[in-house]
């Protein structure tokens, strides 16, 4: 058997932080010490690392990725950006349906799960996409292996624009599953749009992309979405909520005991629309980056546990597809591999503490999902693990960025810390900057 001690770190987990070591014995975490370390355990281990002066916490879980595999894999694909992910601290990924051909299927589901096991650094599983005529599809999905039902609920691109009333209603009160939702108002998006080409014409520059997709847009249908599942009792997860008056939807319980609720990514954490002018369309995502004043109320959200989850939305666009006016170029951009390093940047601001952003990143999305023994370090469950130096500061430049898209909009930022090693079940996948490209995650798996 395969053993690995990890010995002298300060451990940051479930709201604490202490001295203590680790023992993994293969994929799993055999024993946690708090302070002392017997002597037996550690000469009879085959691996020891000392991680005396670095942090230690449970792997990354991003709960919203678009990692283009079928048919954009120009962009990126599953070995790729599970690469970026393990990179990154995120031992744990899921992936969004709206790839060539759409994940609506079981059929298309499959075969992503499949195309997985062969190349994915990290642990997976995937939506199955809605659409107005897939219901039938989506309640045959296995609910211990499909994280959830994605539902673009008033705007998306292709076919997958749920907009009938009926299927709505239908999906909402029929479907077992986490629906995980994507929430503009299309008709409010058209309106904004149609006036400032009137005024302004269609050469429009992406400031103008926050005015367009605006407050009132993601308010709207944040707030049907909400009214639906408080009808029907489904169980309702709003990702990458971008305003403060969104905020108003949510309560400020324990997450075990909601069935509605709210994730923010990290760009709406970290940028506002000031950044537009330094940054132009490296930061033009759906929906968009908005005020200072709803970065901040965003933040606090998350602090006072009105917004449950921090994730990515990563969506890497190759630079030539980012260029253009604001209706022209392409919305989304890589974030992976720098998330953990942006929301520990955000803790020396002191805008959010380290067992914060571990509750929100590790713990959060395994309960919510109800995955199985993963996201805290815990005696039996997987050794997903992540090793930070919080003294030694990391420069991204194009030379060390993983994603197959080659730019970040972080490109020349310094950051306080460094991602030094991550473990997948036990396996160092990620190692100062070295990928273990034979390391192969495994199947999440939920409980119902």
């Amino acid at each position: 058997m395969k053993t690995t001690i990890i010995k002298n770190a300060t451990i940051i987990n479930e709201g604490e932080r202490y001295t203590g070591s680790l023992l993994l014995i293969e994929d799993r975490i055999a024993e946690i010490y708090v302070d002392k370390l017997p002597t037996e355990i550690e000469q009879s281990a085959s691996v020891k690392i000392d991680a005396e002066g670095k942090w230690l916490i449970p792997g990354v879980i991003d709960d919203q990725v678009h990692f283009r595999e079928p048919g954009l894999t120009h962009k990126g694909d599953i070995g790729s950006e599970s690469a970026v992910a393990v990179a990154g601290g995120v031992t744990s990924f899921m992936d969004m349906p709206n790839t060539v051909p759409q994940t609506t299927t079981l059929e298309n589901l499959e075969w992503k799960f499949e195309r997985a096991a062969e190349t994915s650094l990290a642990n997976y599983s995937f939506y199955l996409g809605a659409t107005n005529e897939n219901i039938a599809e989506l309640k045959k999905a296995d609910p211990h292996r499909v994280c959830g039902v994605k539902v673009f609920m008033g705007s998306s691109t292709g076919n997958m624009l749920v907009d009938n009333a009926v299927t709505l209603e239908r999906i909402f009160s029929e479907i077992t599953l986490l629906i995980a939702v994507h929430c503009e108002e299309e008709s409010i998006i058209k309106a904004n749009r149609e006036r400032f080409i009137k005024q302004y014409g269609e050469d429009l520059p992406v400031t103008y992309h926050p005015l367009i997709r605006s407050e009132e847009a993601c308010y709207q249908s944040s707030a049907k979405a909400v009214e639906l599942a408080s009808r029907t009792g489904a169980r309702l997860h709003i990702l990458h909520l971008s305003t403060a008056k969104e905020i108003s939807l949510f309560e400020n319980k324990p997450l075990l005991e909601k069935k509605i609720t709210g994730e923010v990514c990290v760009h709406h954490l970290f940028f506002n629309d000031g950044d537009y002018v330094r940054l132009g369309n490296r930061i033009k995502w759906n929906p968009a980056i908005k005020t200072e004043s709803d970065r901040i109320a965003l933040n606090e959200a998350v602090n006072s546990n009105y917004i449950d989850v921090i994730a990515t939305d990563h969506a890497p666009h190759m630079w030539a597809e980012k260029q253009g006016s604001c209706l022209k170029a392409a919305s989304g951009g890589p974030l992976l591999q720098h998330s953990l390093l942006a929301m520990i940047d955000k803790s020396h601001r002191a805008e959010i503490t380290l067992e914060k952003i571990v509750e929100k990143m590790c713990h959060a999305p395994a309960q919510l999902y109800r995955i199985q023994e993963r996201g805290y370090i815990r005696k039996g469950y997987f050794a997903d693990l992540v090793l930070i130096d919080p003294k030694q500061p990391y420069t991204v430049t194009p030379e060390n960025i993983l994603s197959k898209c080659g730019w970040s909009p972080f490109e020349g930022y310094t950051f306080p810390a460094t991602v030094c090693q991550t473990f997948v079940n036990g396996t160092l996948a990620y190692d100062n900057g070295m990928l273990n490209k034979s390391c192969r995650g495994k199947e999440l798996r939920f409980n119902v």
